[in-house]
């Protein structure tokens, strides 16, 4: 068993984190100290912490003092203590090492020791969830945390931003303690809650822009420090989807239509044919011969026709590949993409090359650009 165990890891797992428990009895040293300070106390150590970095010490030699201070704080503002092995996987988490947690034993809240302690370098640290959702409530639900200690929290939603604010939307469950803001003030807080397409995207972005005040994310220290939700997902499976940002094509929204009509009159095997694996539809003779003849043309593969074959592969994937309610949904009169690894919705994701639109023409429902 022993020679099993050193073939799988499980000695050397033990052993790296007996290296980590005496920084954990540190963190339990403090916690009769830090429940001896008022709230106003507590706050001013991040004033403290400040300088002694500015002052050369770096985030390794507070980490003992800014965790006990932000279990003492968590335990005051939203009634959760963070247990010992949580301290182990918060700093496993700064460490930039993978911290494997099952759902139920509190991933939200042991990020939390993390996020403040880099969060207080001020250069920002994000936390990359999977969904909007998450962002929203895991920065509604530890904000008074970072927010009692002195530190910023920023969200970002697909379409919008927040800053957290007490004060803010007491009479809305859904956005509460959030205030619209910019993204580049989501940015600029201390800490920022998103999900890893919209820092994705909002990277790609400003790499796009004519002049860096149009920038969102921050010029002086950009990508510092973040933490990953559900990490083999989302740079794994997820990772494997590029994310790309493309102009808006000209074609009507007849010319979809037009091949939505057309592509359901043709037979599998005998007009085209499916290729699962690399999802790719491809035309047989026969049934380029009933396409020329459904438009009116002689010859689809013309020079002169080729802008036409683009909308024929587009329509026959949407027809043959993609189905509703399994790779796409139809709502409030959008097709909106389901991820194919997580089952979620991916609000303002389209797919490229026409594919979408040809989705759209499918179902009947406004073509957009």
């Amino acid at each position: 068993m022993g020679f099993i165990n050193r073939l799988l890891g499980g000695e050397y797992n033990e052993k790296e984190l007996k290296k980590l428990w005496p920084a954990v009895a540190e963190v339990n040293e403090l916690a009769e100290d830090m429940a001896r300070l008022t709230d106003e106390e507590l706050a001013e150590l991040s004033v403290d912490f400040r300088e002694r970095l500015a002052a050369g010490e770096m985030l390794d030699d507070i980490l003992p003092e800014a965790f006990a201070a932000v279990r003492e704080v968590s335990e005051r503002r939203i009634g959760l203590r963070h247990f010992d092995v949580q301290i182990l996987g918060g700093i496993v988490l700064h460490k930039g090492k993978i911290s494997e947690m099952k759902t139920g034993e509190g991933k939200t809240l042991v990020a939390t020791l993390p996020l403040y302690l880099n969060g207080l370098a001020g250069k920002g640290a994000h936390l990359v969830t999977v969904n909007d959702y998450l962002a929203k409530r895991d920065a509604q639900w530890m904000g008074p945390i970072f927010h009692s200690l002195g530190l910023s929290i920023g969200v970002l939603q697909h379409d919008t931003a927040y800053i957290y604010d007490p004060t803010a939307n007491l009479d809305n469950a859904s956005l509460r303690y959030l205030r619209p803001a910019s993204r580049r003030e989501a940015y600029g807080a201390d800490i920022t809650y998103g999900t890893n397409n919209e820092f994705g995207f909002d990277y790609l972005r400003d790499n796009m822009v004519q002049d860096l005040s149009q920038a969102v994310q921050r010029e002086d220290a950009p990508h510092t420090y973040a933490i990953v939700d559900e990490v083999d997902s989302i740079l794994i499976d997820e990772a494997r989807t590029p994310l790309i940002i493309s102009g808006p094509a000209e074609e009507t929204e007849e010319v979809y239509r037009t091949f939505a009509r057309i592509v359901p009159r043709l037979q599998q095997e005998i007009d085209y044919i499916v290729d699962i694996k690399h999802k790719s539809v491809s035309l047989t003779d026969e049934g380029a011969s009933k396409v020329e003849k459904a438009i009116g043309i002689k010859n689809l593969y013309d020079p002169e026709n080729f802008r036409l074959t683009r909308f024929v592969d587009a329509a026959l994937k949407a027809h043959a590949l993609y189905h509703l309610d399994q790779q796409y949904v139809v709502k409030d009169g959008e097709v909106i993409i389901v991820d194919e690894f997580t089952g979620r919705l991916m609000y303002g994701r389209r797919w490229s090359d026409g594919l979408h639109q040809a989705v759209e023409a499918k179902e009947g429902v406004k073509v957009q650009r």
